[in-house]
């Protein structure tokens, strides 16, 4: 929760940003339900799972903020969105970062893409001077080709294909594999 102070009080905090992410969620979950009715029943049931237990938590988070505005310990100022001021830039960033991956998807393939988002989101996020840049490496590698073999491979699911995906194809077919 942010933890900038209010003007109308010492004690109240400003909650309004903290809103975002779970009311974006809700919004989110009730769309993709929505998208599922003509899939499988057992597609259906997992995203049902899933998306029941986003909808829960988010709605409980949303609770206990309307709770805190009531008894008047907090208020939904968007305060915080911007302050602190050093983190503002970081944020653009991201935001940047993150409509990029959704313009180059296309081009470079789901894998490369988010190895590079992954990558680069992880640096920006721990600060480039203190990230453990190995790990980073080694992290964004095993979640971008993981998720490639999980989604594509394991699920036969279609992904946007790049040189990566063009690669592995190709490589499997020379093996015998299709």
């Amino acid at each position: 929760m942010s933890v900038e102070p209010s003007p109308d009080g010492p004690g109240k905090k400003s909650l309004g940003p903290d809103l975002i992410i779970p009311v974006a969620a809700i919004l989110f979950t009730l769309y993709y339900f929505s998208t599922i009715i003509d899939s499988p029943w057992t597609a259906q049931v997992s995203a049902f799972f899933v998306g029941a237990i986003l909808l829960v938590l988010s709605t409980a988070f949303l609770v206990v903020t309307a709770v805190r505005v009531l008894r008047g310990q907090a208020d939904l100022r968007m305060g915080g969105l911007v302050a602190p001021r050093s983190v503002a830039v970081r944020r653009l960033a991201l935001f940047v970062l993150t409509v990029s991956y959704i313009f180059c998807i296309d081009w470079l393939g789901f894998t490369i893409t988010t190895f590079l988002f992954i990558f680069l989101g992880m640096l920006l996020l721990s600060g480039w001077e203190r990230a453990n840049k190995r790990l980073i490496l080694v992290l964004s590698v095993v979640f971008s080709v993981g998720g490639y073999l999980l989604f594509v491979v394991a699920f036969q699911r279609r992904f946007p294909e790049g040189p990566f995906e063009q690669a592995f194809k190709a490589l499997f077919n020379s093996v015998g594999g299709g």
